[in-house]
């Protein structure tokens, strides 16, 4: 193809990309306000990624309805003229799951913030764009709170965290997410309403609420959650426990739960972490140790009292070298200020970075740390490891950057390595951030050909025309075959032996 040609080729599909962004704006333009349909590329360009900044995609235009009826007359719209529509809430996802289509709509719902605290059932109705934080400060008047609380509860909406199935700090003992909501109301992509679950103990029909959490917007779209509250306890304390090597306090995760313990709160920072976080907030954390553990214990005061003696007791025997309870509130807090803002602290370090989010069993921690170290000489990039160690779902941060391509080839072929090690030592490619558009490559390795047609039937059962969040999550045969030629890792693929070309 002559440059000529190649320059007509690209004008001809600009021009198609500007018709069919007008037709689908002056479609919506009956239903909304002018002012609720941004398709200028300076008004878009906010909504092109979630908190994956690495990718990016320009959508056909960005809705913000403000009413349930609005909602429900873009999808009838966008489902009649197949335009594929991506909702979007807060944009904190780590994944890329909210990353726009190139032909699509951005379904914005940030708009949708209202909500009503019940405190005789201990319950909440929550619409999608209210702040996970912001449940807790609204139910802290009767004395309750919601319990899953990811690292960007600050700023992350319900309608994402159920999207996502979002867990946080204390989901060991408190449960994900789907754990902690009743009922899903929301519409269909041809803009039919329909509900998941009831806020009863039964629902009538098909229990397919634990389908709709966690599918990251390509089932239906969420307009309202209503969630469990729990009673806020009477006292919380950590301990904050050193090691000196990273296999002693894996060991000293495993040993916890061995012995029956069931802490609030179970996480893991190795060195490198502590260092960028303590420079960060001013934790007070041990930067001599190789690796941290903060364990918590809530309830009672007798009931916390005995728990941290059993805690003491069990992080001892695994070789802790140093340890501290929070005297008081004030300092607890300060304790997992440091947890809480890891991510911000590696963005302090380093231009860019990515963070996994893949699971294993508790018992292979230090084994899995152990080859993350030996991939940071591989790839030549750093590492920092932050994770809830309890339930075994780690969070490796990257440091790279994204403007250096080479940096940006390694930090991808880094990621894809510790998605499928994990995979390799029993694990999972995701734990609570999703799969996303990050995943999808990772997701040939763990899943079988008839696994994923059995994703895609449950897919084609909710949306057969494949227009809500499109090209996320499931991935293509076409697509697996491909990265099955490239990739061959320790005998997981059929007949490693063969050449690939």
């Amino acid at each position: 193809m002559s440059m000529n040609t190649a320059i007509s080729s690209t004008t001809a599909a600009d021009a198609a990309r500007t018709q069919r962004q007008h037709e689908v704006a002056a479609a919506l333009a009956k239903v909304l306000p002018r002012a609720a349909i941004l398709f200028r590329h300076e008004d878009t360009a906010p909504f092109e990624c979630d908190a994956l900044t690495a990718y990016r995609t320009s959508p056909l235009a960005v809705v913000l309805p403000d009413t349930e009826s609005q909602v429900a007359a873009i999808l009838k719209i966008c489902h009649k003229m197949g335009v594929p529509v991506v909702a979007r809430g807060a944009g904190t996802g780590l994944s890329g799951g909210a990353t726009p289509h190139h032909s699509g709509v951005i379904l914005s719902l940030a708009k949708f913030n209202r909500m009503s605290i019940d405190p005789l059932s201990c319950t909440a109705k929550v619409q999608c764009g209210v702040r996970n934080l912001a449940i807790s400060e609204a139910a802290a008047a009767h004395g309750l709170y919601y319990a899953p609380d990811p690292s960007s509860q600050i700023a992350c909406t319900i309608g994402g965290n159920v999207g996502e199935n979002s867990g946080g700090v204390h989901c060991l003992k408190y449960g994900l997410t789907l754990h902690n909501v009743l009922r899903v109301r929301g519409f269909m992509v041809d803009g039919e309403p329909v509900e998941f679950g009831a806020e009863s103990l039964d629902a009538a029909g098909l229990d397919l609420l634990s389908i709709v959490i966690g599918s990251e917007g390509m089932l239906a779209v969420t307009i309202e959650v209503t969630v469990k509250l729990i009673p806020k306890p009477l006292l919380a304390r950590c301990i904050m426990a050193s090691f000196s090597d990273i296999e002693s306090a894996g060991a000293a995760v495993a040993s916890v739960i061995a012995n029956g313990i069931i802490p609030a709160g179970l996480e893991m920072m190795d060195k490198a972490m502590t260092a960028a976080v303590d420079a960060f907030v001013h934790a007070d954390y041990d930067l001599d140790a190789a690796a941290i553990l903060l364990c918590e214990s809530d309830g009672t005061p007798e009931e916390v009292e005995e728990e941290i003696a059993r805690m003491e007791a069990v992080l001892k025997a695994a070789g802790a070298s140093r340890m501290e309870v929070s005297r008081d509130e004030a300092q607890r807090l300060k304790f997992w200020s440091g947890r809480k803002n890891a991510f911000p602290a590696s963005g302090s370090i380093s231009p860019d970075y990515m963070c996994m989010d893949s699971t294993i069993p508790r018992k292979r921690l230090a084994e899995m740390l152990r080859e993350i170290q030996q991939m940071e000489a591989k790839y030549n990039l750093r590492c920092a490891n932050v994770f809830h160690a309890g339930d075994g779902n780690l969070h490796p941060l990257i440091l790279f950057d994204a403007e250096d391509a080479d940096e940006m080839r390694r930090c991808e072929l880094f990621g894809a390595d510790i998605l499928e090690t994990s995979v390799r030592l029993g694990g999972t490619v995701t734990g609570e951030h999703g799969v996303g558009v990050e995943k999808l490559n990772s997701m040939c390795v763990q899943f079988s050909p008839a696994e994923r047609a059995q994703f895609l039937g449950v897919k084609a059962a909710f949306d057969p025309l494949e227009l809500l969040n499109p090209g996320k999550v499931i991935p293509t045969l076409h697509r697996c075959a491909e990265y099955g030629k490239m990739h061959v890792r320790r005998g997981m693929l059929p007949f490693p032996d063969l050449p690939r070309f």
